[in-house]
């Protein structure tokens, strides 16, 4: 079978279809009834802060059992999910399993029993680490394995019971999975992490449904689905050092609102790259592939309430949201709504973080940028589904009832110079504003419910209202805003926009200076059909690029595809030529991390900004390829013209 996961989806889509089908026809053990469920052991969510078994005499042992119990990552009137889980002998099923945490050089020592009915193979404890060796221990046996902890880094353990690979687990098995942690020798690390293990559950193709995916599919971290997630506590200053490890069969851009955090390593299962201190690069957005894991270590130079989480819509939306009917209501179906005051709908790969503050708080008195922006919705702009608009007030389009522009105006900011943004919902449903990338204090940082702190918390600005938000950018670079209510149908229909925050020592060159924005061309209505087109720079067919031989050029790359990961690159026939990627989320890489690469990003998440420079040495036809990853079809090409 080929690998299953090819690229991102909100949930399925994401699966390399045909793969995913034939998973689908293995016959799958029947669910508990009621009455079983009821007296089924409790599955509990593992937060990872207390290590498994005895560590003695540079042994660490431990005994795990594997059996059936029943999984409510979204609280007990949630879903109730009959899966298998580890557990350690004597106590209660985890999902994640038990954590094996030791110093290097401990050898492990660890005894599995297989109380299920039906073979466990288990990999990830072999001598060479890694998934390539898998032990199967038959029902009712158990296994000793005995490895050493060679190297620090993060690694994990994995179980499954249905054929077909470990990364395609998504139904019962799905929760047989655990962490391993080697720390260097000496450092005290387990007191001053966390460690968050993402896993996945759902049933895909369902034809009774509008997506195509089956009820109660559910998406988790540490075992717990947003809202129910661990609300994690910190004080302004503090410096956090996080493990996050994606065990699910999707791929996860993560993003953390407000600050940038450092990347230490990735890894997987057998390896982990720890970088050196001078290679740890900024990020808001890293994109985790299934199986794969980093460390990051950030501080909340701001107090307030954020948010660290998935970065493909349909990975934080509620299971309606993907059910929902896109096309507009009727008029007096939402009339009069501005004056109730809704609250937003996240669900999913979410966590919240409450930072408090540490020090007077010391407000800006620098004069203030006033803008004005209208976010507009309109019927039947996508076939029957209704479209949405950014549009900048005193713009000609504002003066245009039926402008639509996409994607919204690029908003040009100077660094430093504080701006005050009146957002006017014109459109018929409730809106939220994301400066993604924008280091601000946490009220305009755009989570209706959440951003703020205490009792003084964003709200939701409805139809028909305003709300003006504050920011100074301190940071020259490239950023979006786009929508942060209803994400899987506001984004893919039209609610982003650029924004590059300049020094006014070096003012931009639009003739040399490029923005490419990558986006949907509408909603995703059923993961079982090919995915919307990708538009760049709102358009589906793209005029000419005409460069200029000699000439160095900037190219800012953004995407903010909802759900799809996209491969890019510019090319003379088929090789690609060179660039220099110079800056990943709006912040510039030191000079010692700018090197010449192959001129090709191969998995672009949402929620990425990349910028390059690229000079033509000649002229000639050159090609700028963009695709989504694993996407049927072939990628779209627009022509380079250098001149």
């Amino acid at each position: 079978m080929t690998r299953l996961f090819q690229h991102a989806r909100p949930i399925a889509y994401a699966l390399a279809l045909p793969a995913l089908l034939e998973l689908s026809a293995i016959p799958q053990p029947p669910s508990l009834g009621a009455e079983a469920r009821t007296m089924a052991e409790r599955i509990a969510p593992n937060d990872n802060r207390r290590a498994a078994g005895r560590l003695r005499d540079g042994v660490l042992t431990v005994r795990l059992t594997a059996r059936t119990g029943i999984w409510a990552p979204e609280g007990a009137d949630g879903p109730q999910l009959t899966v298998a889980a580890f557990a350690e002998d004597g106590r209660e099923l985890q999902t994640p399993g038990p954590l094996l945490r030791a110093p290097v050089g401990t050898e492990i020592r660890a005894v599995v029993r297989n109380s299920l009915d039906k073979t466990l193979w288990l990999h990830g404890m072999g001598p060479a680490r890694g998934l390539q060796d898998s032990t199967a221990i038959p029902p009712g046996e158990s296994r000793e394995f005995r490895f050493s902890l060679t190297e620090p880094g993060t690694f994990y353990y994995v179980g499954r019971t249905i054929a077909g690979p470990v990364f395609g687990r998504i139904g019962d098995d799905s929760q047989l999975n655990g962490v391993i942690i080697a720390d260097p020798t000496g450092m005290n690390a387990r007191a001053r992490d966390r460690i968050f293990v993402i896993t996945n559950w759902f049933i895909f193709p369902d034809t009774t449904t509008v997506s195509g995916l089956g009820p109660n599919a559910t998406l988790a971290i540490n075992g717990l689905s947003w809202p129910h997630t661990e609300r994690l506590d910190a004080a302004q200053g503090d410096s956090l050092h996080w493990r996050v490890i994606n065990l699910s069969a999707l791929e996860h851009p993560m993003h953390l609102h407000g600050f940038y955090f450092r990347v230490n390593s990735t890894g997987n299962s057998a390896q982990d790259s720890i970088y050196a201190p001078a290679d740890r690069r900024l990020a808001v957005t890293e994109l985790l592939l299934p199986g794969r894991s980093m460390s990051m270590t950030w501080s909340p130079a701001r107090s307030g309430n954020w948010i660290f989480h998935c970065h493909l819509a349909g990975h934080i939306a509620q299971r309606d949201a993907l059910e929902k009917d896109r096309r507009m209501p009727p008029a007096d179906a939402h009339a009069g709504h501005g004056g109730a005051q809704p609250v937003h709908n996240m669900q999913g790969l979410v966590l919240g973080i409450r930072v408090r503050p540490r020090g007077r708080q010391v407000a800006s008195t620098a004069p203030v940028r006033p803008i004005r922006l209208l976010i507009r919705s309109r019927a039947s702009v996508y076939g029957d589904y209704v479209g949405y608009s950014y549009v900048l007030g005193g713009s000609p389009e504002e003066r245009d009832p039926d402008a639509m522009p996409k994607p919204g105006p690029t908003l040009t900011l100077n660094k430093d110079e504080p701006v005050a943004v009146n957002i006017v919902n014109k459109s018929h449903e409730p809106a939220a504003v994301h400066w993604h990338g924008i280091e601000l204090e946490s009220f305009p940082d755009g989570v209706p419910g959440w951003s703020g702190y205490g009792r003084r918390t964003l709200p939701m600005i409805a139809a028909g209202d305003s709300l003006t938000v504050r920011f100074t950018p301190p940071r020259a670079g490239t950023f979006m805003y786009h929508s942060h209510s209803n994400e899987f149908q506001q984004i893919s229909s039209g609610l982003y926009g650029a924004i590059v925050v300049v020094d006014p020592a070096r003012p931009r060159d639009p003739d040399t200076d490029r923005l490419m924005l990558f986006s949907d061309d509408g909603p995703t209505i059923n993961f079982l059909k090919p995915p919307p087109a990708t538009l760049l720079n709102g358009r589906a067919v793209s005029d000419t690029l005409e460069l200029r031989a000699g000439t160095p050029y900037r190219f800012r790359l953004i995407n903010i595809r909802t759900d799809y990961v996209l491969a890019l690159g510019l090319f003379e026939g088929d090789s690609p030529l060179e660039w220099r990627i110079v800056a990943k989320d709006g912040a510039d890489l030191p000079a010692h991390q700018v090197r010449t690469t192959p001129a090709r990003l191969e998995h672009f998440a949402p929620g990425e900004i990349v910028d390059v420079e690229f000079t033509p040495r000649a002229r000639g036809l050159l090609t700028f390829s963009h695709g989504v990853v694993g996407s049927p079809g072939e990628a779209t090409r627009v022509a380079v013209r250098v001149r």
